[in-house]
């Protein structure tokens, strides 16, 4: 069997996940084929037409269509529709099935670079609120953590995550202003934004003057490697968390999706980093 995968965003063509997702069917010796459709808004509905007649296998979804690809999905993992963004389709039966693997990936870094936190006892802060953020806001909630608050520009925007939140669990929408000045009451701290990324590195979101010493800062960017948030973050007393873990492990879990099989991640993740290093990888 050869497989057909893609991806589906705006823009798109600077992405990593090609190179991923054939580390993955190299790993597995399947054939198959990732590629990119870059599609501005008003091609959407032409470029999805065009994926179901090739019948994509199954496709990523990235910004700006995570929530939007609600309305194109035959049927929506629970998970997902709790959420209420989709990074991932499955061809399936004639239909297409909607998931979200965002969260789950980003948990899944964490564990993996600070294996000695303890989540249920976690403050966390997650600036943005767009479709990535909904799922990592959601994934937190799943862990049972002690609080988590949403930072954004547009407060009435955080206020409409809150929705997801039948956990019982503390959490309140707040500006990026008063997130800024409370930051040393929180654990953890989730940058899920654009803000930062390539080509305008030096772009960031609230400074982290405040921020509590030993907190984990993530960012979700991954090029560059190190955003300007991460090297605020070092110098603040942070602890950093990069995005290439989330990428990697969300990737995971879509291709375990479309292949009903399980991947080692780990390893690609290791090759990932030497490759954003520069560095040959055999």
């Amino acid at each position: 069997m050869r497989y057909l995968f893609g991806l589906i965003g705006y823009p798109a063509l600077h992405s990593q996940s090609p190179w991923i997702h054939h580390q993955f069917l190299k790993q597995q010796n399947k054939q198959g084929l990732y590629r990119v459709w870059e599609t501005a808004p008003n091609e959407l509905e032409n470029t999805l037409n065009a994926m179901k007649t090739l019948q994509v296998d199954g496709f990523n979804v990235t910004v700006p269509y995570k929530e939007k690809m609600l309305e194109y999905v035959d049927r929506v993992d629970p998970y997902a529709a709790k959420v209420g963004a989709i990074n991932t389709v499955l061809f399936q039966n004639g239909e297409w099935i909607g998931y979200n693997t965002d969260g789950k990936g980003f948990v899944r870094s964490l564990q993996e670079s600070y294996p000695d936190v303890n989540l249920e006892g976690l403050k966390v802060l997650i600036v943005g609120a767009g479709g990535a953020a909904r799922g990592i806001y959601t994934a937190f909630l799943e862990k049972g953590v002690q609080r988590v608050d949403i930072a954004n520009r547009t407060t009435s925007r955080a206020d409409s995550l809150l929705t997801i939140n039948d956990y019982g669990i503390s959490s309140t929408a707040t500006s990026l202003q008063q997130a800024e000045e409370a930051l040393s009451q929180y654990d953890v701290i989730v940058q899920t934004t654009s803000v930062g990324m390539s080509p305008k590195d030096a772009q960031q979101i609230m400074k982290l003057t405040n921020v509590k010493q030993g907190a984990i800062v993530a960012d979700i960017v991954y090029k560059p490697l190190e955003t300007s948030f991460l090297q605020d973050a070092k110098h603040c007393g942070g602890r950093p968390l990069h995005g290439d873990g989330m990428l990697v492990y969300q990737a995971a879990l879509s291709y375990e999706i479309w292949t009903d099989t399980t991947i080692q991640a780990d390893k690609v993740l290791q090759n990932f980093k030497q490759k954003q290093k520069g560095d040959s990888i055999c």
